[in-house]
C-alpha cells in the first residue's frame, strides 16, 4: 500500500479501498457476525466519504476510518436498546394516525344521523355521553325516571348505530373524544 505522509498525502478517496480489510476485521470483532460487520463497514464508508472534507490530508486515515466505524456501531447498539421487540408487527400496527379527512367525513356522517335522532335522544347523549353526567344526574335535569333516561339513551344508541350502519361493536373511524363517547355506553359514569 502506497503510504499517506504529511508531506506527500494521498487522495483520500484512493487511500479509502487499502483500509477496508483492516475495517472488515475490526467490524468482525465487534458485531461477532460476517453479515452485520460486512454492513457496518459499508455504513461506515458511507458515512467517512461524505465526510471526507472533514478529513485533514496526511494524518492516520485508518485511526479515523476506525473511529467512524466504532461510533456507527455503538450508535447502532444504543438504538437497539432503544427499539421494543415487536415480532408479529402488534405494536407497530397500532402506531398509526388516520388521515384527517376521513375524520372529518367521518363526523359529517355523524352529525347527519344525530340530527335525524328525536329530540329527547339527542339530548339525553349530550348529556350522559358527551357532558359526562350521570343517568341520575340527566334524570334529575330532564325530570323523569333514571330508568326512562337509561331506557332512551340505549334506544338513542342503537337508531345512531343503525343510521350509521354499524355493526355491533363497530366504531366510527376518525371519531373524536366527544362523539365517541355519545357512541359508548362505557362513557356513562357509574350510576
Amino acid at each position: 500500500m502506497p503510504k499517506s505522509t504529511p508531506e506527500n498525502p494521498m487522495d483520500p478517496r484512493e487511500e479509502l479501498p487499502y483500509h477496508l480489510p483492516a475495517m472488515r476485521a475490526f467490524a468482525i470483532s465487534l458485531t461477532r457476525n460476517m453479515a452485520a460487520a460486512d454492513d457496518l463497514v459499508q455504513d461506515s464508508i458511507v458515512k467517512a466519504w461524505s465526510s471526507f472534507d472533514k478529513f485533514e490530508p496526511g494524518t492516520n486515515m485508518r485511526a479515523w476510518l476506525f473511529t467512524i466505524l466504532r461510533n456507527t456501531f455503538y450508535s447502532g447498539v444504543r438504538k437497539r436498546r432503544r427499539d421494543m421487540p415487536d415480532p408479529d408487527g402488534v405494536h407497530t400496527a397500532s402506531l398509526f394516525e388516520k388521515p384527517a379527512h376521513d375524520g372529518r367525513l367521518a363526523m359529517n356522517d355523524f352529525m347527519v344521523a344525530f340530527n335525524q335522532l328525536s329530540p329527547v335522544h339527542r339530548e339525553v347523549l349530550i348529556l350522559v355521553g358527551a357532558s359526562g353526567f350521570s343517568y341520575e344526574e340527566a334524570a334529575e335535569m330532564t325530570g323523569v325516571a333514571v330508568g326512562t333516561v337509561k331506557s332512551r339513551a340505549s334506544r338513542a344508541r342503537l337508531r345512531l348505530a343503525e343510521l350509521l350502519k354499524l355493526d355491533e361493536g363497530e366504531e366510527l373511524v376518525g371519531s373524536d373524544p366527544s362523539t365517541m363517547a355519545v357512541m359508548s355506553r362505557s362513557a356513562v359514569r357509574a350510576a
